[in-house]
């Protein structure tokens, strides 16, 4: 018996060293691919802050007030935050793969899904970005037309107007990358409609008098000619 115990031992000892001799290069290799992976990833970024530099993107963007709204969310710099996007989608991908080599069956795929995610992360991120920039045009402009037209509250009325289009966008962005998107449609769904049915509330108790002027001046019927007036050829 107790040499049935000792064989058994003796065996679990040869096949950790055979498992540990045949995991030991892929060990290596992963953790070179990593290294190798941050310092690629690393020298991307700081090609993305160059080249974007280079292009006076950050001037750019102050002119269409993305950079306020960056620096209100407590982000870096557009380059900054672009080279730092690149480093980490680059350095992650170098990551998975380097896992992948490992041969984990339960980690098996992820390079897959990681390459399938990242056209769609992109996708999201500009549809943000290009949500904000139109978030600051209109909040601009709907800040001169109500100032100009003398409307009460137009900073209230701006900032609905920039809040509703950035709803918009961070629900297109967070349905294009897949994330919970029956719980994120259903809610953008219920605070749209909220949001419509309060202010049409608002507008049809608070200001019905103005709504009636609009629609009897929409509507008006056109002045029709005397007829006792004579025409005259």
């Amino acid at each position: 018996m107790f040499q049935m115990i000792a064989d058994a031992i003796n065996q679990a000892g040869v096949n950790f060293v055979d498992a540990l001799v045949r995991l030991l290069p892929r060990m290596v290799t992963t953790i070179t691919i990593i290294a190798v992976g941050w310092l690629i990833a690393i020298f991307l970024r700081g090609v993305v802050r160059i080249t974007l530099g280079w292009f006076k993107v950050g001037p750019r963007v102050e002119r269409v007030g993305l950079a306020a709204s960056l620096k209100a969310s407590g982000l870096p710099p557009a380059e900054s935050l672009a080279g730092s996007i690149v480093f980490w989608l680059v350095w992650i991908g170098f990551l998975i793969s380097g896992i992948d080599v490992l041969g984990f069956a339960s980690l098996q795929g992820l390079v897959s899904e990681f390459a399938a995610f990242v056209p769609r992360l992109i996708v999201a991120i500009v549809i943000f970005v290009i949500g904000v920039v139109t978030a600051n045009f209109v909040w601009r402009a709907a800040l001169l037309a109500a100032v100009n037209s003398h409307a009460p509250s137009p900073r209230l009325l701006s900032g609905a107007a920039w809040w509703l289009i950035l709803l918009v966008a961070g629900a297109m962005a967070l349905e294009q990358i897949g994330v919970a998107q029956t719980i994120v449609m259903t809610a953008f769904a219920i605070a749209f409609g909220s949001l419509m049915l309060a202010l049409a509330i608002a507008f049809g108790i608070g200001a019905g008098g103005v709504a009636r002027r609009i629609v009897e001046h929409a509507f008006r019927e056109p002045d029709r000619p005397d007829p006792d007036e004579v025409s005259h050829l």
